[in-house]
């Protein structure tokens, strides 16, 4: 049920995403994010006693990596409901990291996973268009990369609060993402007038991102992956394509043409070999 609630929390955080940035630049938006996540939650929680090395990997992973580029590829480059289909690219990153740093084995089944899911990668990179470019393919497969060195550095972590983890973790994703948004976002006039301009709903879109997708699900996230193999827990997103996408069609009328449930599927069906093989084989063995 954990898992479950996490991926509801992620798959519809695509919309927000894409309302809250038509009032924020995507590197403010991301700068913004951490910031919340960061402050006031770290006078109620003591900094994990891990090494600041650990912390700083997993919050310019997760920060600038994933969500910073994230965002710049969702305004206007990529749709959100592809892009919530894309990041999944993190669960194969994910188990490669597993691989080369807790030498963890690569089953046949997880190729042939890879394989599926590249299959429905490559349907989508065939029919870039205006509202989804090879460029936006590109950055979000790197955030899937980068969320997969943010999976393996919260999984090295060990026995810790991951709560606590996730809140300290962010105080090192803010100077990047500032620097980005003073170099690339027009400047500090520029970010100061996107604080004006900005309605409540836009500033209710970065709490949401800050205390239900960081705090919440990036907490969580975090706890489920120090308790359980990379290969087992990696997997549990594959729901997110299916709430990202049915929810930026139903709240922003994102087209779905056959190629991208076509697409869709092979990426999901990708995903589930690879969690679920394994429990199949064992009844079939019986």
């Amino acid at each position: 049920m954990l898992a479950l609630a996490i991926v509801a929390v992620w798959g519809t955080n695509f919309v927000v995403i894409k309302i809250s940035l038509a009032s924020f630049p995507p590197f403010v938006f991301a700068a913004l994010r951490y910031i919340f996540a960061f402050l006031p939650a770290a006078f109620l929680l003591p900094r994990p006693k891990i090494s600041w090395v650990n912390l700083c990997v997993y919050g310019v992973a997760v920060g600038v990596g994933q969500f910073g580029i994230l965002y710049f590829a969702i305004d206007g480059n990529i749709s959100p409901g592809l892009a919530s289909l894309v990041i999944q690219t993190q669960v194969f990153f994910t188990i490669g990291f597993a691989m080369l740093f807790a030498k963890e084995r690569l089953k046949l089944y997880q190729t042939i996973a890879v394989a599926v899911a590249i299959t429905g990668l490559s349907i989508i990179a065939a029919h870039t268009d205006a509202t989804t470019t090879a460029l936006g393919l590109a950055l979000v497969v790197f955030s899937g990369f980068s969320w997969g060195v943010a999976n393996t550095a919260s999984r090295r972590a060990g026995a810790i609060n991951m709560l606590a983890y996730v809140v300290w973790a962010s105080l090192y994703a803010i100077p990047p993402l500032v620097f980005m948004a003073v170099i690339f976002e027009g400047g500090w006039a520029v970010i100061g007038q996107s604080f004006i301009n900005a309605p409540i709903g836009a500033w209710l879109g970065v709490l949401w991102q800050s205390w239900g997708n960081t705090l919440f699900g990036y907490g969580a996230w975090a706890w489920l992956l120090s308790k359980h193999p990379a290969a087992v827990v990696a997997p549990a997103p594959l729901l997110v394509p299916i709430f990202g996408m049915g929810a930026s069609a139903y709240f922003l009328g994102e087209p779905l043409p056959p190629w991208k449930i076509e697409a869709a599927g092979l990426v999901i069906t990708g995903l589930m070999v690879n969690l679920f093989w394994p429990n199949i084989r064992n009844r079939l063995a019986k």
